[in-house]
C-alpha cells in the first residue's frame, strides 16, 4: 500500500477520531454553546469534510482507481433508486422512532446524550439550514471516503468482502467516537450496512441517500425529543 494512502488511513483512525473528542470536550466543558457557535461547528466541518474529500479524491486519482472501483455508478437506474428510496424511508423511521424512545428515558440516563445534544443539535430554523446542508455533506463526503476510497482500497490488496466491509465499518465507527460508547457501536452496525449495501448494489447513491436522510432526521427529531422534552412527555 503506498505511503500516501498509508497516511490516509492514519488521519481516519487516528487524527478524525482525535479531533472529534477533542472538540467534543471543549463544547461539553462549556456551560452552553450558542446558536452562532453551534452554526460556525457546522460550516467547520462542512468544510473540513470537502476537504477531506477533495485529498482523498485526488489520491485515488493518481493512483488509477476508477469511478466504478469507488462506487461512482449508478448501475441499474431503478434498482439503486428504489433502494435508496425504500432504505431512507425505514432508517429514518427507525432512526425517529430510536429517539423517541431515548426521550423518554429518566434524565439520569440520558445525561450525557442529552448534554451533546444540547451543543451540537439546531435549536432554531435558523440552525436548521446549515445543520441540514452538514447533513447531506456527511451523506456524500463520508460515503465517498468509507464506502468507496477506503472499500476499494481493501479490495485492491485482496482481502475478502467480508473483511473489507468490517475494515471500512470500523474506521466509520472511530470517527463517531466522539459520540461515546454507544455511538461507537451504533455507527459501526451502521457502517456493517452500508458497507453491505455498496458492496450488493455496486454504488454509493443509497448509501449517500440513507446516511444523509439519518442525520436529517437526527437534527429534526434530536431537538424535539432530547433537548425539548417537556414538550413531548405525552407524545
Amino acid at each position: 500500500m503506498p505511503w500516501d494512502v498509508w497516511l490516509i488511513f492514519f488521519a481516519l483512525g487516528v487524527i478524525v477520531p482525535w479531533r472529534g473528542r477533542h472538540r467534543l470536550r471543549e463544547l461539553l466543558a462549556k456551560p452552553s454553546v450558542s446558536a452562532a457557535e453551534r452554526i460556525s461547528l457546522y460550516t467547520s466541518t462542512i468544510a473540513f469534510q470537502w476537504i477531506a474529500v477533495a485529498v482523498t479524491a485526488w489520491r485515488a486519482w493518481a493512483h488509477g482507481f476508477s469511478a466504478a472501483q469507488l462506487g461512482l455508478v449508478t448501475g441499474n437506474v431503478w434498482v439503486v433508486n428504489t433502494a435508496g428510496l425504500v432504505g431512507a424511508a425505514f432508517l429514518t423511521t427507525l432512526q425517529w422512532l430510536n429517539l423517541r424512545r431515548m426521550g423518554r428515558m429518566p434524565q439520569k440516563v440520558r445525561g450525557r446524550l442529552q448534554a451533546l445534544a444540547e451543543r451540537i443539535l439546531p435549536q432554531s430554523a435558523r440552525e436548521r439550514i446549515p445543520f441540514f446542508a452538514l447533513a447531506v455533506t456527511a451523506g456524500v463526503c463520508e460515503e465517498f471516503v468509507y464506502r468507496g476510497f477506503a472499500m476499494a482500497v481493501f479490495r485492491q490488496v485482496g482481502l475478502p468482502s467480508w473483511s473489507v466491509v468490517v475494515l471500512s465499518s470500523i474506521l466509520f465507527g472511530m470517527a463517531h467516537l466522539y459520540q461515546g460508547r454507544s455511538g461507537l457501536v451504533g455507527t459501526t452496525l451502521l457502517g456493517l450496512l452500508f458497507g453491505a449495501a455498496r458492496s450488493i448494489f455496486g454504488s454509493l447513491g443509497p448509501v449517500v441517500v440513507w446516511h444523509a436522510g439519518v442525520d436529517i432526521v437526527a437534527g429534526l427529531a434530536g431537538p424535539r425529543y432530547l433537548i425539548h422534552t417537556n414538550d413531548v412527555t405525552s407524545n
